[in-house]
């Protein structure tokens, strides 16, 4: 048995584990993340599979339906083995119904088991479990528990000596008469119970119970010699071809040790193999896991023959692989398919075949709810159904009979006339088949198979007569006496061959008696005669015993001989005549068993109710029932137009002893035809014809729609009635038309099952209209029956040229069209116009919209162009009729930028910088050709630190880390062969301005004082700054601006009244903002006070200046490689440091990869997406007059 296998519902590295609740009872949900993004969820189910007790042989299914965004993947998996093998399980999933599904068809008692369901996407995942139960039926095999592995002696490897009987023919002992041939138990002990009986039969072993017997004790046996090498021994897969011409055998070993040596064997002769699959060498064992695969590739009629597998010298399993010879004579081939039609493959074959494997996309298929697989009666017709296709079931699909195969594309078009987002109907056509007459092919081939076999008797019949006819040669008249071995006595031989045995050998000697066509067991009908026949090699008496007893010719019973053959005769069978008869001649002898009764037999009135057709709908289940009365060896079968129907998918078939039933599911329309029910023993069959008939929509009109009729205000159609009606009679045909260029459908009427053509008065002459048509019966209308092409009203009138186009504009990206309607337009309005271009150098004229999407004005921008490409372009006018004759050619334009003289796009003349920031001055300009720029600094060459980045269509000046000496009047020019021009831009570097120097107050008149200070030290270096008065009184107690743009050091305070006390501020102001006040002396009130002793202590000036220090240093940084990186630091110093930055000692200042500014003292470097070369020592260097200051970090780029 497999171990428990552990499924993997764990979080991924990295990831959270958060249990939720689900609303659906037993299932377990885990959350991947704390919380969700918005539109997402985790799996969740919306159905859980439902636990699952069924009998085995049967066809065992899950499903479920689960939710979740994005889409969740649906996993199986059982606690204890594998669901990789795609024969024993089959995961499938239904876009339409959500449905996921997994099946095992043919249940066996090893996959009973507890089963699992994974939802899984990347936000969580979702499982739930479910058990299914196997009931076995029939015999059970013993397993007993294996004992743990010795530890063995590995010495034993050098010499092996196989236990199997099996030997090469070389060395196979010749057996003696009655003796079974070993293959037959090695065959057996590797079999399922369920293919004993047909090994027996290919044996000739009958005695059943004596075999179980038998075969147990030598189970038990190879069981213990097994576990010495082995733990456990399971999943034994018989040998069978496989999709790719190859034949292979699984078997699942848990080897106690991994290093044990396997031996593969061929009818006792070992075959040499290789453990690479792309090795050239014919035979190949691949292990994966536990599991063994052996495979054969290159299949030749002499591959067959009995394969054993063995580790060490102990046989672990056996399968015996059988080539029938047979052939295709006609081969599948390709089918297209539209959605939702079935699709059919059919061969025939040489000989009869009772089944062939078929795979589709290397799947094995299998009867099912979505494959059909029939076989004709005589079984060379071989057909394959795909039902509903659909656009997933399009691949290759093969036919495998023996080692002989082939294959053919199924291509599934996808129902364009589909609404979008639902599912369209169902269709009852089918698509496919061979496109011959199989049936005629089949007939000939059984016609020439049944005459070989009539040769080939003639050939065994004149054997045996001219074996019988030879005269027996002369007996020497004294032989000499040869010495001999002693005899046995000889015992009467018991021949139950039914058939004619093989000629008797002509001996040199004599001919013995013998008997060339013995008795056979045989069943008669009750009042019926019933002869047995006995054929001997010469003529000879006999006696006939019934059940012991000697008979002799009387009422009911005539015995009769003729020559070599012996007849006993019973001229009206009853119940007592049923016994073993036995003939015997001499020491010869043979008996064959004689049974009487009847062939089955239904009630009238039963036959008369099954008789009546049974009517449903498509989608509705149909059920038939027939009692019988029970009887012994019945077999019971139903039909549908001639062949056999299997329990499984769609069908269920019930079988009671005196009844049985037939259901089939979801019918469609294809399943109308013959049911027949048959029961069958010995003595013959019986049949009982019923029919189904599935009522449905009416196919379409069969087309094409044909224009009987069309003039200026007619327009008559006609079809043909649809091929399928539905099952109940057309009623009526409904008409709908569409305008061209519409999308509108309007019904125009109908018309009875008797009329199949529509006339249409009701036209515009030249317009061209779509008609389709729709056939109703009682269960609705049919798909549509649409005109191929569109009918005009009347004859097509077209419209006259327009005038030429011409040429408004033209630029590298457009180039805009106008042109004038056609002088002509026949009589018929215009409703738009088609323009096409054509490439200088080329014929071929392109059009720029189609016929359905006319330009309804004169004029368009066309852009799709080549930037430096020549063109001309035409146009033509639309009208009902369509496109009319083409304009005259505009000229030849070329897609590029006119000529113009340089100009520049809303520059700015003006621009403000703090120092230590960088300057960028963007300028976009227009020009054409492209021009040649030049910057200029106070009409002087500018320096090389600053850079230059030129684009198409703008120009850009970037000062990387601006100082003061940097304000000045820059130039740009832009000069090409059409003029130039240029333009100015003053840039200004400064700062926040530094405090005015000491206030004096004075008073020259009453009630005016003169405020004068000291200038700031910023005066000289910067023209536009100025001085700001703010003005305070003990009344008010409110600071108010009195005096702005200041351009001197004095200003003249007016209104100033005795007794009260006044303050004034002087600020310095320039284009960054205000720089501290500097504060007046008192004046008013108490300015007369005589002043405080100091007690001798002076005051002392304060000064600020200072040399640089770093605040806060650079940090460590380790990015991702193409992350963004911001590195920043605070520089203090007075006056204001300069600041540089350094990579590896080399100054990055002016690079553009790197964005530098300083805000204040914070200074900051910003990269935005960081290279492998930008790792390495970075600095920052603040220097002043009073001294610098320095910090580094180092930048690490991982990768």
């Amino acid at each position: 048995m497999f171990r428990r296998s552990k499924a993997a519902d764990g979080t991924a590295t990295g990831q959270v584990g958060i249990r939720k609740k689900s609303k659906v009872p037993g299932v377990m949900i885990t959350q991947f993340i704390e919380t969700l993004p918005e539109g997402t969820s985790h799996p969740d189910f919306t159905r859980k599979p439902i636990a699952l007790t069924i009998q085995e042989g049967k066809f065992a299914f899950f499903k479920a339906i689960v939710t979740g965004e994005p889409k969740p993947t649906v996993t199986w998996s059982r606690n204890n083995g594998d669901v990789s093998d795609t024969s024993r399980y089959q995961t499938k999933y239904d876009p339409n119904s959500n449905e996921h599904t997994f099946e095992m068809p043919n249940v066996m008692p090893d996959q009973a088991d507890t089963y699992k369901c994974f939802a899984t996407n990347e936000y969580g995942q979702a499982m739930v479990t479910v058990v299914l139960n196997v009931i076995a039926v029939g015999f059970k095999k013993n397993q007993p528990q294996q004992p743990a592995a010795e530890a063995t002696d590995g010495n034993f490897k050098t010499v092996l000596k196989r236990k199997s009987k099996i030997r090469p023919k070389s060395e196979q002992p010749e057996r003696k008469e009655g003796e079974i041939d070993p293959k037959f138990w090695e065959l057996l002990l590797s079999a399922d119970k369920k293919d004993y009986e047909r090994i027996c039969a290919e044996f000739g072993v009958t005695d059943f119970r004596w075999m179980l017997k038998k075969l147990n004790e030598m189970k038990k046996e190879r069981e213990e010699e097994q576990a010495a090498f082995v733990k456990n021994l399971s999943n034994l897969k018989p040998i069978q071809v496989n999709a790719d011409g190859t034949a292979s055998f699984e078997i699942d070993m848990d080897l106690l040790d991994p290093s044990s040596s396997i031996f593969l064997y061929k009818d006792g002769e070992m075959v040499p193999y290789t453990k690479e699959l792309g090795d050239k060498m014919k035979h190949s064992l691949k292990q994966v896991g536990k599991k063994y695969i052996f495979s054969m590739r290159d299949l030749m009629p002499e591959d067959a023959g009995l394969y054993q597998l063995d580790v060490e010298d102990v046989n672990m399993f056996s399968t015996e692989f059988k080539i029938p010879m047979v052939d295709f004579l006609v081969k599948i081939q390709e089918v297209k398919a539209k959605e939702r039609e079935d699709a059919v493959f059919e061969c025939v074959l040489s000989n009869p075949f009772s089944k062939i494997l078929w795979f589709g996309k290397n799947v094995p298929l299998e009867q099912g709810d979505k494959y059909d697989i029939e076989v004709s009666e005589d079984k060379l017709i071989h057909r394959l159904v795909v039902k509903d296709c659909m656009v997933v079931d399009k691949g290759i699909y093969s036919a495998c009979a023996g080692i002989k195969s082939c294959n053919a594309w199924l291509v599934v078009e996808a129902d364009k006339d589909a609404q979008k987002g639902k599912k369209s109907a169902r269709k009852t056509t089918r698509a496919g088949g061979s496109g011959m007459d199989l049936q005629k092919v089949a007939q000939e081939q059984q016609a020439k198979l049944e005459k070989v076999r009539e040769e080939r008797k003639e050939q065994i019949k004149a054997a045996k007569e001219a074996a019988a006819a030879a005269p027996p040669p002369e007996t020497p008249a004294a032989p000499a006496p040869t010495p001999a071995a002693p005899s046995a006595p000889k015992e009467p031989k018991i021949v139950d061959e039914p058939a004619a045995v093989a000629p008797p050998a002509v001996e040199v000697a004599s001919i013995e008696p013998g008997i060339t066509c013995g008795l056979s067991d045989i069943y008669a009908l009750r009042g019926q005669p019933a002869e047995l026949n006995v054929k001997m090699n010469m003529d000879c008496d006999g006696a006939w015993f019934k059940d012991g007893e000697q008979l002799n010719s009387g009422p009911g019973v005539t015995i009769t001989k003729d020559g070599t053959s012996h007849k006993l005769t019973i001229t009206s069978c009853r119940d007592d005549d049923s016994g073993l008869y036995r003939f015997v001649s001499g020491e010869l002898s043979t008996q064959g068993k004689v049974t009487i009764g009847d062939v089955p037999e239904f009630d009238p009135d039963d036959l008369h109710k099954f008789s009546k057709p049974v009517i449903v709908r498509v989608g509705q289940n149909a059920a038939f029932k027939m009692p019988f009365a029970p009887q012994e060896s019945l077999t019971i079968s139903w039909f549908k137009d001639g062949t056999e129907v299997k329990d499984g998918g769609g069908v269920k078939i019930m079988k009671e002893p005196n009844h049985s039933r037939l259901l089939l599911r979801d019918c469609l329309r294809t399943d109308t035809g013959e049911i027949k029910i048959q029961l069958k023993n010995p003595f013959g069959a019986v049949e009982a014809t019923s029919q189904l008939i599935v009522l449905d929509r009416p196919g379409p009109p069969e087309g094409p729609v044909e224009t009987v009729e069309t003039t200026s205000s007619i327009i008559e159609i006609k079809w043909n009635p649809p091929k399928d009606d539905g099952g109940s009679a057309v009623t009526n045909y409904i008409i709908e038309r569409q305008p061209t260029r519409q999308n509108l459908w309007t019904k125009l009427g109908d018309v009875s099952a008797d009329k199949t053509s529509f006339r249409d008065r009701n036209v515009t002459h030249g317009k061209k209209y779509n008609y389709r048509i729709y056939a109703e019966n009682p269960e609705g209308l049919s798909d549509a029956l649409e005109t191929a092409d569109s009918i005009m009203a009347g004859i097509m009138i077209l419209s006259g040229p327009p005038g030429a186009p011409k040429v408004v504009s033209a630029s590298k990206t457009c180039i805009n069209l106008t042109w004038t309607p056609p002088e002509d337009d026949k009589g018929v309005p215009i409703i738009g116009y088609q323009l096409e271009k054509r490439k200088k150098d080329t014929n071929q004229w392109i059009a720029l919209n189609t016929l359905n999407e006319p330009i309804e004005g004169m004029k368009y921008a066309v852009k799709d162009v080549t930037e430096g490409a020549e063109y001309e372009f035409r146009v033509s006018a639309i009208n009902e009729s369509g496109a009319g004759d083409p304009s005259p050619p505009s000229e030849m334009v070329c897609a590029k930028n006119p000529n113009m003289r340089p100009c520049f796009k809303d520059p700015e003349d003006f621009i403000v910088v703090r120092a230590g920031n960088s300057v960028r001055v963007k300028i976009c300009y227009e020009a054409e050709p492209p021009p040649q720029i030049t910057w200029l600094r106070d009409d002087e060459p500018i320096s090389p630190w600053i850079n230059i980045i030129n684009t198409e269509g703008m120009s850009q000046l970037v000062i990387p880390s601006s100082k003061r000496s940097d304000s000045a009047i820059y130039t740009i020019k832009a000069k090409n062969s059409m003029g130039e021009a240029s333009f100015d831009i003053e840039v200004r570097v400064t700062d926040e301005p530094k405090t005015p120097g000491p206030v004096e107050l004075e008073q020259t008149v009453q009630g005016k004082v003169v405020v004068s200070w000291a200038p700031s030290p910023d005066q000289e270096l910067d023209d536009r700054l100025c001085y700001m008065v703010s003005q305070h009184d003990s009344n008010t107690r409110v600071w108010k601006t009195v005096a702005d743009r200041l351009f001197t050091n004095t200003y003249t305070a007016i209104n100033i009244l005795p007794g009260i006390e006044y303050h004034f501020r002087i600020f310095a102001k320039n284009d960054m903002g205000l720089s501290d006040p500097s504060q007046s002396p008192t004046w008013g009130a108490n300015s007369n006070r005589v002043p405080l002793s100091s007690n001798g202590i002076n005051s002392t000036a304060v000064c600020f200046e200072r040399p640089p220090s770093i605040l806060v240093p650079l940090k460590v940084h380790t990015p991702p490689k193409g992350y963004q990186v911001f590195m920043t630091c605070a520089v203090r110093g007075c006056p204001t440091p300069s600041v540089s930055w350094y990579l590896n000692d080399v100054c990055i200042n002016s690079d553009n990869n790197y964005y530098i500014t300083n805000s204040f003292g914070v200074c900051s470097m910003y990269i935005l997406r960081v290279r492998p070369k930008d790792s390495g020592e970075y600095k920052v260097v603040a220097v002043n007059s009073f001294g610098k200051a320095e910090c580094s970090t180092k930048l690490i780029v991982r990768d």
